[in-house]
């Protein structure tokens, strides 16, 4: 399998993506392999049934590696656990070195799941090795799965970029803050829209013409003569045979065919042009020169904000969070939770990082413009990506009020 090439997609719409774009570029039909080859992942088996015999992921795997070594069990198992947890497998196998990068670059495309990171997350959660006889998880264990994956990927990210900061503090002196901007680019592919089928079959109708036609009948009649012979009668008077024959005509039918009409099916290429409309965000950095008197506030709200969440830090931007350090006294802020959430129990650290995410968006270029109906939608999509363990109707009042308390737009709640 020296230039097979494998990809695992999360979902198998993505991956039968995938496989048009293949077929699209070049390969044919036998050189790749989906599996499952259906949606319905009640039909797949995980393991060896009946009296040995391989079925499903199982032989699949077994065809693909060989299993001759450790490496080849431990590829096995991988990719089979991954099936097992809801993933599919595009293989496609390529005839020389020049294609299989052609295929890597397609899978890549279409946004290929890290089978190494997965494989230290599940093995994060004691995951061992596959077990053939495991079932197969349903979707709401799967679901859970790519959520808990995702938070923890999550983490790793905010740790990493945590320390690439301190380090870089540390060794310079000095803190960068990188600009991204995302650039749009927009290609085609050749999918199937549908088309015609013709069928040609035999009809019959019954049809009726008229035709005349004549027949002959020979009649024989007796009368009764009482007169002399003549010599016309006297030489008749010998023996002989008269034949009168009848005759009939009847009905002759013969069919011709003539073509009366044609089909004729063809193709028509026609182009159109598309306008993509789509957003692409930058992060925007902004220098507030402060004075000697905010050095010891903005120093301990920095602290405190640095709790939430590093894709919310990259969101917003580094600048942004200069504008959170307005004070570090959060007596407002408990104040505020006494009154809106102290009779239904819980803690005020429970509602802490919400003041903050509030009062940080309320302070950036996104938002600062914004009524609190229009920045919602956008401001409860960015807490649940970051936030999943804390539900938006739970902590809005408490970002509202953040939000508010920096625009100095508070509202009586």
């Amino acid at each position: 399998m020296e230039n097979t090439v494998v990809g695992v997609y999360d979902s198998y719409a993505q991956a039968q993506n995938v496989m048009n774009e293949l077929l699209a570029c070049g390969f044919s039909r036998d050189e790749i392999q989906l599996s499952p080859e259906t949606s319905d992942r009640t039909s797949t088996q995980t393991g060896d049934a009946g009296s040995g015999q391989h079925s499903g992921i199982g032989h699949f795997f077994r065809s693909l590696f060989g299993m001759e070594d450790e490496e080849d069990r431990q590829h096995h198992d991988i990719y089979a656990e991954a099936m097992r947890r809801g993933s599919c497998v595009v293989t496609v196998y390529a005839a020389n070195e020049q294609e299989r990068e052609r295929a890597v670059d397609v899978m890549n495309r279409f946004d290929a799941v890290d089978i190494s990171e997965r494989e230290s997350q599940w093995r994060s959660q004691g995951w061992t090795g596959y077990d053939q006889s495991a079932p197969m998880l349903s979707d709401s264990e799967i679901e859970k799965d790519r959520a808990l994956y995702g938070q923890s990927r999550t983490q790793s990210m905010d740790t990493q970029d945590m320390g690439t900061q301190h380090m870089d503090t540390q060794q310079s002196g000095e803190t960068r803050i990188p600009v991204v901007q995302e650039e749009l680019r927009v290609g085609k592919r050749a999918v199937q829209r549908g088309g015609v089928r013709i069928y040609q079959r035999m009809t019959e109708k019954p049809v009726q013409e008229s035709v005349q036609l004549r027949e002959e009948h020979v009649n024989v009649e007796r009368h009764p003569v009482d007169q002399p012979a003549t010599e016309a009668d006297m030489n008749a008077l010998k023996e002989g045979a008269i034949e009168m024959r009848e005759t009939a005509e009847e009905p002759v039918v013969s069919k011709t065919a003539r073509v009366v009409e044609e089909v004729v099916v063809g193709k028509e290429a026609t182009e159109r042009t598309e306008n993509i409309n789509d957003t692409v965000r930058r992060t925007e950095v902004d220098v507030e020169q402060m004075g000697a008197s905010d050095r010891s506030a903005t120093g301990a709200t920095t602290a405190a904000d640095t709790s939430m969440t590093g894709a919310g830090m990259r969101d917003m931007g580094r600048s942004d969070y200069a504008d959170t350090a307005m004070t570090s006294d959060d007596s407002d802020y408990r104040t505020h939770w006494q009154n809106a959430y102290g009779t239904s129990g819980g803690r005020y650290e429970d509602y802490d990082a919400a003041y903050r995410y509030g009062s940080t968006a309320a302070g950036s270029e996104r938002y600062k413009n914004y009524r609190w109906e229009d920045a919602e939608p956008s401001m409860r999509s960015d807490w649940e990506r970051d936030h999943p363990e804390s539900a938006w109707d739970k902590v809005k009042d408490a970002v509202r009020y953040g939000a508010e308390r920096v625009t100095g737009r508070q509202q009586r709640h």
